[in-house]
């Protein structure tokens, strides 16, 4: 390295790297070689670029901050708003003694809040793993027992075989909700006198009534004549019962308009009903409680569409796969032969994880995929079909939290009807508790095609006890207790149904008649006969 030294001037220091004047000390006059002014040169550029770059991404953070900054801010706001509204309801229900409604806000499912953690995540991906898991299970049962592989879904075409005609009965049951319930209910508002009209209400309150029942018989008789499975059974009673509930909400919610309304002006009178779009819009929207208007979402994403539909596909593989070697293998042959209480205690405990893991995965399958597809086509902005029902340490609250659209449908138009007409809070609980074991029996009945009563006795029974068993509980353990008399009860559940259909599969019918429906085969069974012939 050259330097040149003026000898006239003071020797040179160094502070912070730049050349100053101090003191004695001389100036001084440095210069590089090439090479080294080169690389002094590059590292002033790396500087830059380092600054440069660590400038940038500074940048992206702060504004990443301030982006979750102002979402934390605005979910809290919706969260603040609606406790605001049902403090306002609360108080209002202390001072003339009503009930509050059902409020409607613009809010995400839980999952889908929670899918965003990691470690939530990962739960998810455990469930996709043991689908996948079940699927080599599967095949390479199939091909050290056969040679190969062998693609046999025949649980799932057996379940589904008669589709077309399902979709077909689907299409009746649709169409008279749209051809006849809002037509007719129209045709009376608008030819309703305003004032005293008693006995015109009268009329149609029994029209409305006889409709109903041939809403619920008709397509039951169609089930029981063409011997429909399983799958397809559930399928239309499930539809049927939803928009009965669904037409019964929007009569509910008009009827106080029209007998309330006092002008004689015929075109005022027509008004009062709500335009048809906001109906039909109402018979999709994933909601039972109406309203002439929803909070909407901005946009549509296709593909979360698609996601939620995609998601609903593999929960019903994942329940054929437990089905398909959990369950029949275990009850096929079950009444066969004389049942012990040692065996049939075995078959309920066998049954407590394969149940359980089907209930979990048909919530989430319904509940969460089913509903969040259709309210994501319809831009239905309320998302809340489902609270964290998992952490409850009350059955009170896990019946409010588990199904929440039919908890709201129960509660608006079952509940508050009946706290009006007769007071009491535990008397109405009682209603609605009768009212809904009623129902999740009719499914039962009509899917399986037997009058066998376990559920509505564990629904109506124990269900409604353990409410005021653990009433105001929550100790941690009460949440145990509800985790293990879920096992316990989707146990019992599985085996009992199992064990009445294999029996009707297996037994023949004692009677012809309609007592065959009422009286459990698996009961009076005569597995000698049956041994014999095998």
């Amino acid at each position: 390295m050259a330097e040149e030294v003026n000898e006239n001037q003071p020797r040179h220091r160094f502070s912070n790297g730049n050349l100053s004047n101090g003191g004695n000390m001389p100036n001084i006059k440095k210069t590089y070689s090439p090479n080294l002014q080169r690389i002094r040169d590059q590292a002033q550029i790396l500087k830059s670029d380092m600054m440069s770059n660590l400038g940038h991404q500074l940048d992206e953070l702060f504004e990443s901050f301030v982006t979750e900054v102002e979402r934390i801010e605005q979910e809290p706001q919706v969260d603040k708003n609606y406790k605001a509204f049902e403090s306002a309801n609360k108080s209002k229900k202390r001072s003339d003694g009503s009930l509050p409604d059902k409020v409607f806000v613009n809010r995400r499912s839980v999952l889908s809040e929670l899918f965003e953690v990691n470690h939530i995540r990962t739960i998810y991906h455990i469930f996709v793993a043991i689908l996948i898991v079940f699927s080599l299970n599967t095949f390479i049962h199939d091909w050290i027992h056969t040679g190969g592989p062998v693609l046999d879904f025949g649980l799932i075409q057996w379940n589904f075989g008669q589709f077309p005609r399902v979709i077909a009965l689907w299409l009746c049951m649709k169409s008279s909700t749209l051809v006849i319930v809002y037509p007719v209910f129209h045709f009376y508002a608008t030819n309703r006198k305003p004032g005293k009209a008693r006995l015109y209400d009268y009329i149609w309150l029994g029209i409305y009534i006889i409709y109903q029942m041939c809403y619920l018989v008709i397509p039951l008789v169609y089930l029981f004549d063409n011997k429909f499975a399983p799958a397809s059974s559930i399928i239309i009673t499930c539809e049927q019962l939803r928009l009965l509930m669904k037409t019964h909400a929007f009569i509910r919610s008009n009827i106080p308009r029209v007998i309330n309304y006092k002008t004689d002006d015929d075109s005022e009178e027509r008004a009062v009903i709500p335009d048809f779009s906001k109906y039909l819009y109402f018979l999709f929207a994933p909601t039972l409680v109406y309203q002439d208007s929803y909070p909407r979402t901005p946009s549509i994403s296709w593909r979360y569409v698609v996601s939620n539909f995609g998601q609903v596909l593999a929960c019903m593989f994942y329940i054929y796969y437990i089905f398909e070697r959990f369950c029949v293998p275990v009850f096929q042959n079950f009444n066969r032969e004389h049942v012990t209480l040692k065996g049939f205690m075995l078959s309920v405990f066998g049954c407590m994880l394969p149940g359980t893991l089907v209930l979990f995965i048909g919530f989430f399958a319904i509940l969460h995929s089913w509903l969040n597809a259709f309210a994501e086509m319809l831009s239905f902005g309320d998302r809340l079909f489902y609270k964290d029902w998992w952490n409850s340490t009350t059955f009170a609250n896990y019946y409010r939290t588990w199904n929440v659209v039919v908890h709201d449908w129960l509660y608006t138009y079952v509940y508050k009807d009946v706290y009006y007409l007769v007071g009491g809070r535990a008397g109405s609980m009682g209603v609605v508790f009768i009212f809904s074991a009623i129902f999740h029996e009719y499914i039962l009945i009509a899917t399986f095609g037997f009058f066998y009563p376990v559920l509505f006795v564990m629904f109506a029974g124990a269900g409604f006890g353990f409410i005021f068993l653990t009433d105001k509980g929550t100790a941690r353990g009460l949440n145990v207790f509800m985790w293990v008399a879920l096992f316990i009860g989707t146990g019992l559940l599985m085996c009992l149904y199992s064990m009445e259909w294999y029996a009707r599969a297996n037994c023949p019918n004692s009677t012809d008649n309609f007592l065959d429906y009422l009286i459990p085969r698996s009961w009076n069974c005569d597995f000698t006969s049956l041994k014999a012939k095998s």
